[in-house]
Parts: C-alpha cells; sequence; structure tokens
C-alpha cells in the first residue's frame, strides 16, 4: 500500500472578502466567515497552515436571528472560583455591542488551534456598511 501524501502551499495568498451579514442569520453568517478565514475554501487547503482570508462584516448592528434566541438565548463564563458563573442575555449584548455577538459565535466555530487568536485577527467587523478596508474585486 502506498503511503499517503499532501501537497503544501508554497506561498500563501490572502484575499480579502466583504460580507453583508444583516443579510443571513447570524449562524449562516458566522459559518461562512469562519470558513474563509481558516481557509477551507481554498483548494489546496491543510489543517495545520494557516492560510485563511481577511473577511469585512459589514452591517453587523443589523444582526438577525432565527426563533426566540433573542429572549431566550444566555452567554455563560465562569472565573474558576466557586460562585464565579457569570451570564449574559443575548438581548442585553445587542443593546451594548453588537459586534461582540458576531465575534463570539465566529469564535466558537474555529477549531481550538494554536493560531486561533491569529486567524480571529483578520476578522474586521464594521456596525454599518462605511469602511477603510481595501477590499480585492
Amino acid at each position: 500500500m502506498k503511503p499517503q501524501s499532501s501537497t503544501l502551499a508554497k506561498k500563501v495568498v490572502r484575499k480579502w472578502h466583504q460580507i453583508d451579514v444583516s443579510a443571513k442569520p447570524l449562524g449562516r453568517a458566522s459559518t461562512e466567515i469562519a470558513n474563509l478565514l481558516r481557509g477551507k475554501h481554498k483548494r489546496d487547503f491543510t489543517p495545520h497552515v494557516d492560510m485563511g482570508d481577511y473577511v469585512v462584516a459589514i452591517n453587523a448592528g443589523n444582526l438577525k436571528f432565527t426563533g426566540r434566541k433573542v429572549a431566550q438565548k444566555v452567554y455563560y463564563h465562569h472565573s474558576g472560583y466557586l460562585g464565579g458563573i457569570k451570564e449574559t442575555a443575548l438581548k442585553d449584548l445587542i443593546l451594548k455591542d453588537p459586534e461582540d455577538v458576531l465575534k463570539r459565535a465566529v469564535f466558537s466555530m474555529i477549531d481550538d488551534i494554536k493560531f486561533r487568536k491569529k486567524i480571529m485577527s483578520r476578522l474586521k467587523i464594521v456596525k454599518d456598511s462605511k469602511h477603510d478596508y481595501k477590499i480585492d474585486k
């Protein structure tokens, strides 16, 4: 039996993508963003190589939600101490910081790998449709 071989990308070419997150529900938009950031749309994708692109998410202030998520969804955080659980409702987080809702969704969709923070640094979230990033077409 022949050993399996894989080809590695010689040089990673990063493109800029712009996604309107008000056009789709939060989960659909964040899945698309996570795949672009990770580089899974590329033909020569390799799991241990950081080959993703830059993504600019516009209209983050107008996120769409399906069902009753706005009223029911709660985010939890624990400090590690007894009684140190903190909870934040989605409706409060939308009013306070709508960009953080999208950032949390995308962050949880990317695998827990060594370069996840570096991947997330290529995500640019804009509240409305105007930005200064140069988008390749």
